[in-house]
Formats: structure tokens, C-alpha cells, sequence
């Protein structure tokens, strides 16, 4: 390998080992030959070189690409999961409030219902009451009123009653003696 990796130009060096001739030019082209296949060769070896370096530096870029794609898919996945509560969060502070919401409409229409109802109970009891009114004084003016009066003195109790009926006044006087302890 090493008379193959020499120069071309220590190929045409005067060597030691004899006289100098000159050399026939067929003895030119064969050098010339093997210097070109030199070069070819050499040629392929850094192509080969350079192909196997390219290839790695290729793995190395798909290999980063590849981290890369890995760590977005990572974040990806995390910002879709941190999304997901923030969304829920927010569909349950909604719910709240729409609760809160409706108890407080609920509550409210509560509150109006019980007043109506309570003002017409009162409208109701005042008419019950005016309408028992007129019929109590109905009724003692058709059945008679009774008033009265009384004194009482040392030994004995006067009594005065007054029956008042359709008919007419009827008065009732009494005296009634008091029983005297001794």
C-alpha cells in the first residue's frame, strides 16, 4: 500500500540502485497509467469518506429532528392537558353562577309569590272581619242588646239591667241584699 499511496512525481525520481537511462516512452505511459489509477482510487476513497461521513452527519440531524419532535409532542401533550382543566374550570365557574343564578330567581319568584298570597290573605281577613263586624251588629240589634249597671253599698248591691229589643227597651231593676259576715 505504500508504493501505492507514493506521489506520482517520487515514481520519476532517480533511484540509486543503478545508471540513469532514459526511459522509453512506453515505460511513460504505463507510469502514467498507474499514476491515474492512483488518482482514481484515491478519488474513490475520499468519495467513500465522504459518503460515510455524510451519512452520519445525517443520522445526527435526524436524531436531533427526532429529540426535537419529541420534546414538542411532549410540551404539546402537557398544553393540551393544562387546557383541558382551564376549560373545565371555566364550564364549572359557568355552571356555578348559572346556578347561583337560578337559586336566586327561584328564591325570588319565592319571596313575590308569598307576598301576593300574604297581601290577599290580609285583603281577605279585613273582608272577614268587616263582614263579622256587620253581622255581630246584625244580629244584636235583631236578637237585643243587654246593658247594665250596678252600685254597691254597706249592706246592699242595686242592679240596673236595660234588654234592648226589636220590640222595645224592657228595664229590669233590682236590689239584692249582701250578706254581712260578723
Amino acid at each position: 500500500m505504500d508504493e501505492e499511496q507514493q506521489k506520482p512525481e517520487e515514481l520519476n525520481a532517480p533511484t540509486d540502485d543503478g545508471p540513469q537511462e532514459k526511459q522509453e516512452p512506453a515505460d511513460l505511459s504505463s507510469e502514467t497509467e498507474k499514476a491515474e489509477s492512483q488518482k482514481d482510487q484515491e478519488l474513490s476513497e475520499k468519495a467513500q469518506a465522504v459518503k460515510i461521513q455524510a451519512w452520519w452527519r445525517g443520522t445526527l440531524v435526524r436524531r436531533g429532528l427526532l429529540h426535537a419532535a419529541l420534546r414538542a409532542w411532549i410540551i404539546q401533550c402537557w398544553w393540551r392537558l393544562i387546557l383541558t382543566r382551564i376549560m373545565e374550570k371555566r364550564r364549572q365557574s359557568a355552571l356555578d353562577s348559572f346556578q347561583q343564578e337560578q337559586w336566586a330567581v327561584v328564591r325570588l319568584q319565592a319571596w313575590i309569590r308569598m307576598w301576593r298570597i300574604r297581601r290577599r290573605y290580609c285583603r281577605l281577613l279585613k273582608a272577614v272581619r268587616t263582614i263579622q263586624s256587620y253581622w255581630r251588629c246584625h244580629v244584636c240589634s235583631s236578637r237585643g242588646v243587654i246593658k247594665g249597671q250596678y252600685r254597691i253599698s254597706a249592706s246592699q248591691m242595686h242592679l240596673e239591667l236595660e234588654v234592648l229589643l226589636d220590640s222595645g227597651p224592657c228595664i229590669v231593676t233590682e236590689c239584692i241584699p249582701l250578706p254581712i259576715k260578723q
